[in-house]
């Protein structure tokens, strides 16, 4: 077996891989980064990007029946050309995966087509299609960033008429009707998406509310301006059973009260979380044993290294309090390269890292929710002030707020800011400033908010905290 030596290994090309091997690669260290599929991983060839893509295309539909029955505007929808679609959804995901290996390259990054397993703390074989296998090592590091599949359930698996979110929005066609199974932002999205679309939608939630890690005025916001756009949500309810059929899934729900219903579906998605993949990786042989949930803690959440030195690890394989998300694996790249180049970076901080949900209407959250600050030993003052309360929110017609956890009194910190509304993923981040900060009301509350827009229900917010509400009163 051939041998090779460069400065650091990543396994894995997805955001956290990729985001390392760049920000390395920058800082003049030899990178090989080995990818057994696509660059760019889940979040850009199956989750993140074409998901987004999807729903922008939903929020042009729902424009059209707004334009009209608000607007008075003549306007028809006259019917949704799959095929074109999801042309413009692949030509997107293909034009970003060609300008992230186009960086790569460019970087001067070496990227290696197959499939990695630990034979030491810092030596890998790499498996390629019709080759003998290679052996890299690492004088630096190595980086795992082997991302995370869709949890299934027993007889749930994917399958005709059965989906998970890695190929939700790959199914053929546009269903007339489906049983979203999980209500965090993956299932939210998928329902968001396929009522936008004209299908009936019914979303089960085990929890008493949607988006149970965010704030519960956050899920039960959503909720409301999900019913109101016609989707069944069903809070608090378990799925019993579910038989596939040849026209589609026949389930049975217990609602939160008890009472069993019927749900006949033409597909199912099963969106219940995800788990970490490390199988055929071989942590055994570099020392590394994951967790009882399959997570591969550091031992240092500073540098993200294990408890073997000079190995890290970045996005989906990490536990709590990394979050999961594309955004935070970008962050936690630049960590760990900037660490394994010899620098200091300031490690992450889960606190302050942005919490959005593309549906309609959008949510995005960063910091503690009321529940969550008082239980960590938090006295709080809160403000919710619905975006309706604006001008610009009475413009755009559509339940939301803005609602702020600080401590009390003008100069109190802020702990979190809860949005709920459209765009609202645009605005979230300079709340995250504010979280970051340790910014007080009286802090945010003495700069100028553009009107009319829906940020300025975000100032009016703080201006009230702090004492000087102009609108808004307490």
């Amino acid at each position: 077996m051939s041998g090779n030596t460069t400065d650091v290994i990543v396994i894995g090309g997805g955001t956290g891989g990729y985001s390392t091997a760049l920000r390395a690669a920058h800082l003049g260290l030899g990178v090989t980064l080995v990818e057994r599929d696509l660059i760019g991983g889940t979040c850009l060839h199956r989750g993140c990007v074409p998901s987004k893509a999807m729903l922008h295309a939903a929020e042009l539909v729902d424009g059209i029946t707004e334009a009209r029955e608000r607007w008075g505007v003549d306007s028809k929808l006259e019917g949704v050309d799959w095929n074109a679609l999801t042309a413009t959804r692949d030509a997107l995901v293909a034009r970003n995966h060609q300008g992230v290996e186009g960086q790569l390259s460019a970087a001067g990054v070496t990227v290696v087509r197959g499939t990695a397993a630990l034979t030491g703390p810092r030596t890998v074989r790499v498996d390629t299609p019709g080759a003998a296998g290679t052996r890299w090592t690492a004088r630096r590091g190595l980086v795992l960033a082997t991302g995370s599949r869709p949890r299934t359930l027993p007889g749930l698996e994917a399958g005709e008429h059965v989906v998970t979110s890695d190929d939700a929005l790959f199914a053929p066609g546009l269903p007339r009707s489906v049983l979203v199974l999980g209500g965090g932002a993956i299932g939210v999205e998928y329902a968001s998406f396929h009522r936008s679309m004209g299908a009936e939608v019914t979303l089960v939630e085990a929890a008493d509310r949607l988006l149970p890690l965010e704030d519960a005025d956050v899920g039960r916001r959503l909720a409301r301006a999900l019913r109101k756009r016609g989707v069944t949500v069903l809070t608090g309810a378990r799925l019993l059973a579910a038989d596939r059929a040849d026209d589609g899934v026949r389930a049975r729900v217990r609602s939160a009260r008890g009472g069993e219903s019927a749900v006949t579906a033409e597909r199912l998605l099963v969106a219940v979380g995800r788990v970490p993949v490390t199988d055929g990786l071989d942590l055994a042989a570099a020392g590394l044993a994951t967790d009882e949930r399959g997570h591969l803690p550091p031992a240092d959440w500073a540098t993200l290294e294990t408890a073997v030195p000079g190995v890290h690890v970045v996005g989906d394989l990490l536990p709590p309090p990394s979050l999961g998300l594309a955004h935070a694996s970008f962050a936690e790249g630049l960590v760990v390269a900037e660490v394994l180049a010899g620098l200091s970076p300031r490690p992450v901080d889960y606190a302050a890292v942005p919490r959005v949900t593309y549906s309609a209407p959008q949510t995005a959250s960063v910091g503690l929710g009321e529940e969550a600050a008082a239980a960590a030993g938090y006295e709080t003052a809160v403000n919710v002030l619905p975006l309706t309360a604006t001008a610009k929110g009475m413009v755009q017609g559509q339940d939301g707020m803005v609602k702020v956890v600080a401590e009390p009194g003008p100069e109190g910190r802020v702990l979190g800011v809860h949005l709920v509304g459209p765009h609202v993923s645009e605005m979230i981040s300079a709340s995250q400033l504010a979280v970051a900060w340790d910014a007080s009301p009286a802090d945010i509350a003495q700069h100028i908010h553009p009107h009319p827009t829906l940020s300025e229900a975000v100032g009016e917010t703080f201006l009230t905290l702090a004492g000087r509400g102009l609108h808004q009163h307490r």
